[in-house]
């Protein structure tokens, strides 16, 4: 490497693109399980409401708890005889009523944080509350099952940075907001002058190389993927929306990718929560729709499972500015066209038994993790969590 601007530039684009190679020496090629099948993880930042999402709308503590801000009994879109939707959540109930939806409640850990960034932390690489990780679930996973092979690009995370969920020890997942966007930085005269060398030089140098090949190579292959297919599907007009319609179409167009990680912020709803948290789940709802309608018409919803998570849900009783605050237990979301249990997974939040004002948790998130894993992508779970968790019938 001839010059320290040229070094620059190569540690720029590494840490634009945040693609880690291999290791560098002796790594195989591990299992790879199921790539025909894909995984869609959506993250809802700042600690969705769960109970303002999914009613229960005949649980008397519920209107006790929420005298201004809960739903009302005749607004909500009803599931069961227990639980329904939040009006804004029309497009879900269309898929719940095709058997494409699970819910599952009362989903959390052991000894919870209520801090956004711990808390995040935690569900990114599925520690416990008291261990500190520096690798993500979705890293390992590219650790264990691809181990030794140029295929980063396996987990794309929707983004120009990338999370902690992704990063590996020997691999990172590939952040890209617009693959177009990506393949034109690699093909910078510096970096492809960079490119056609040969580095002999110390370790860290030789690293820096890798990674340049390697993203330059995922990011032409991403590229060439997202030019085969166009989507004739009516997406929300959002970031969001768009997120989810340049992964429908990488997904269409028959990508490599297995694991796409998309982000949505917003939940954070201390004040004045009703209408912003009743818009952001409409258009969540509708984005989240028009995704999976855009799978159902290409034969991809039956080999794609989406789950919808947030760090924590808020605490049971609203503030006094119209809001919630930081809680523990919260309901997640399974999307797809082969869900071995659609519906409403198990018992509502009991209301009644609560930890400290919080819904208390009665499955591990580990135990979803576990199963898509297992059974959903088809790998060994234990390597990649450190641990065993029992499944669930859910795929």
């Amino acid at each position: 490497m001839s010059t320290r601007r040229d070094f620059l530039k190569l540690s720029g684009l590494a840490s634009a693109s945040l693609l880690m190679p291999r290791f560098l020496h002796g790594l195989t090629r591990g299992p790879m399980g199921r790539p025909d099948r894909k995984l869609v993880i959506i993250q809802q930042s700042g600690g969705n409401d769960g109970l303002n999402a999914f009613v229960p709308y005949r649980n008397d503590e519920y209107y006790r708890s929420r005298p201004r801000l809960a739903v009302e009994t005749s607004e909500v879109l009803r599931l069961n005889d227990e639980l329904g939707l939040n009006p804004g959540m029309g497009p879900l109930r269309e898929l719940y009523d095709q058997g494409w939806m699970s819910l599952v409640n009362s989903v959390g850990y052991p000894n919870p944080d209520r801090s956004h960034f711990r808390a995040m932390d935690i569900w990114q690489t599925a520690s416990n509350s008291d261990e500190y990780w520096e690798t993500g679930w979705l890293g390992r996973y590219l650790d264990h099952a691809c181990n030794g092979s140029d295929a980063a690009h396996r987990v794309v995370e929707v983004d120009d940075l990338v999370s902690l969920a992704v990063k590996g020890e020997s691999l990172t997942g590939l952040g890209v907001r617009d693959p177009r966007r990506l393949y034109q930085a690699t093909q910078d005269r510096w970096i492809q002058a960079l490119n056609e060398q040969v580095s002999e030089g110390p370790e860290t140098l030789d690293f820096l190389y890798k990674t340049l090949t390697e993203t330059t190579q995922s990011a032409a292959y991403l590229y060439e993927k997202s030019r085969v297919f166009r989507s004739s599907t009516s997406y929300p007009s959002t970031a969001f929306g768009r997120d989810l319609k340049m992964v429908a179409e990488l997904i269409c167009s028959g990508v490599e990718t297995s694991v796409f990680y998309v982000s949505l912020s917003g939940f954070d709803t201390h004040v004045r929560q009703r209408g912003q948290h009743d818009r952001l789940l409409g258009g969540y709802s509708e984005a989240v729709a028009a995704f999976v309608k855009d799978l159902r018409e290409n034969d991809w919803l039956d080999q794609t499972a989406i789950l919808t998570f947030s760090e924590f849900g808020r605490r049971v009783r609203e503030n006094a500015s119209g809001g919630t605050d930081h809680g523990k237990a919260n309901s997640l979301t399974l999307i797809g066209g082969s869900l071995k249990q659609p519906g409403v997974f198990n018992e509502s939040p009991d209301l009644s038994r609560l930890d400290d004002g919080d819904l208390q948790f009665e499955v591990d998130f580990r135990q979803v993790y576990t199963t898509l894993l297992q059974d959903w992508l088809e790998v060994d779970p234990s390597p990649i969590l450190k641990r065993s968790f029992k499944g669930l019938p859910l795929v």
